[in-house]
């Protein structure tokens, strides 16, 4: 899968050398009708693609379906390819690691047109996770405020998601249709 791009979220972070702990992601891009579905969090104000983590027994397959359904309770009908990954590298919780670096491989995919029952992990369900259709632009103005607000604190998965909406918007020549 092509790496569309590298974040470093904290100066210093030793990448090439240091003790690493690495994490994958699988995240969908959804599009209907001039719409992207996203997951809103209620709480911060900003929308991020639906996915998470890999688990030790499944594929990437498996994971984009199980996660596209708990957030928003939606059945992926078609795994139409993949799209990209980004690469962020973060100061790790682990005192045993020098850097934590997280893949996040985004699919594009369809699912049906109804949204179910969401089974959300109790921490999404303090961020108030909502799934919504969003018009692509709106998606990006949101995401783009809530960065330059020094007031607000944006949780840092947003610089990714603000980078692959752009990449989405650009890709589709301005449109999502």
């Amino acid at each position: 899968m092509k790496t569309l791009t590298e974040i470093i979220h904290q100066p210093g972070l030793r990448i090439d050398d240091g003790r690493m702990m690495a994490r994958e992601a699988v995240r969908g891009i959804i599009l209907k009708g001039g719409n992207i579905l996203m997951i809103y969090s209620t709480t911060m104000d900003v929308y991020a693609f639906p996915g998470g983590g890999v688990q030790p027994d499944e594929t990437y397959e498996d994971t984009l379906i199980r996660e596209v359904r708990e957030e928003c309770g939606a059945r992926v009908t078609s795994i139409q390819g993949a799209f990209g990954r980004v690469i962020e590298y973060f100061t790790p919780r682990e005192p045993e690691y020098d850097v934590f670096r997280m893949d996040s491989l985004y699919y594009r995919c369809r699912v049906e047109d109804a949204l179910g029952q969401q089974t959300l992990e109790p921490y999404e369900a303090d961020l108030g996770l909502t799934p919504l259709w969003v018009n692509i632009d709106a998606a990006i103005e949101t995401n783009r405020a809530v960065m330059a607000d020094d007031a607000r604190w944006a949780p840092r998965w947003t610089v990714r998601e603000l980078f692959v909406l752009e990449q989405v918007r650009e890709q589709m020549g301005g449109k999502v249709c």
